[in-house]
């Protein structure tokens, strides 16, 4: 399917809505950045760009910091850092996106099945929403980093999310995502792709995950599913 924007096109078949986590539903940016240069500081005595950070953006945590990493004992003690800065710093950092829990509000009132898609813990996934008014409860399916199912961009944990939402056709899903390895995981799990430009990445580097649709905030989802 060819790009579209806002608008064009039709979604009208669409009764699933599949969320990323972090810079989709919940603006976790200054977070993660504090915790990578945190870390980075502790372990390597001196901080990368953080482009070097943000091009992996959206995969497993221990996939990004074996990139730094001397070895397998180094990348498990650089996430031990990491997690200990997070969850100390979290409440502090993380907030939600404005008009993003109207959004999903809506989304429920209109019957939507919804679920997340993240490469994040679980533990820290569920703290992440609660900090940010966004209910656990309202998404039938949570699939994070703890599934035994491989990662974005692979299509397996998009294709868990949708057996948990019992939404048996892909093709009636839309998966709203910040990073490409969301679009790309959603392209090749068959659901339809929304590219959400509120996160931390623009349209360039978007651009070679191929969405169908354009988000310039979130609460186009709503006008784009219940006109």
């Amino acid at each position: 399917m060819n790009v579209v924007d806002v608008g064009a096109g039709s979604l009208g078949s669409i009764r699933t809505v599949l969320f990323d986590l972090d810079g989709t539903l919940i603006d976790s940016h200054e977070l993660i950045l504090s915790s990578y240069r945190h870390t980075m500081e502790v372990h390597l005595g001196w901080i990368p760009p953080d482009q070097a950070w943000l091009v992996n953006m959206g995969k497993p945590l221990v996939t990004q910091l074996r990139g730094f990493a001397s070895g397998e004992d180094e990348t498990r003690a650089m996430m031990e850092t990491y997690r200990q800065h997070n969850a100390d710093v979290h409440d502090l950092l993380v907030r939600p996106f404005p008009g993003i829990e109207e959004t999903v509000r809506r989304l429920l009132v209109g019957g939507y099945r919804l679920g997340i898609v993240t490469s994040k813990a679980r533990d820290v996934s569920i703290r992440g929403l609660e900090a940010c008014r966004l209910s656990p409860g309202w998404f039938e399916a949570l699939i994070t980093s703890d599934d035994p199912v491989p990662h974005k961009p692979d299509p397996g944990p998009v294709h868990l999310a949708l057996s948990r939402v019992r939404e048996e056709d892909a093709w009636r899903t839309l998966f709203v995502g910040d990073s490409v390895w969301d679009l790309l995981a959603g392209r090749s799990a068959g659901t339809r792709t929304a590219a959400a430009l509120w996160g931390p990445f623009g349209r360039e580097e978007l651009a070679a995950g191929d969405p169908d649709v354009w988000l310039d905030r979130p609460g186009q989802v709503v006008e784009l599913l219940l006109p």
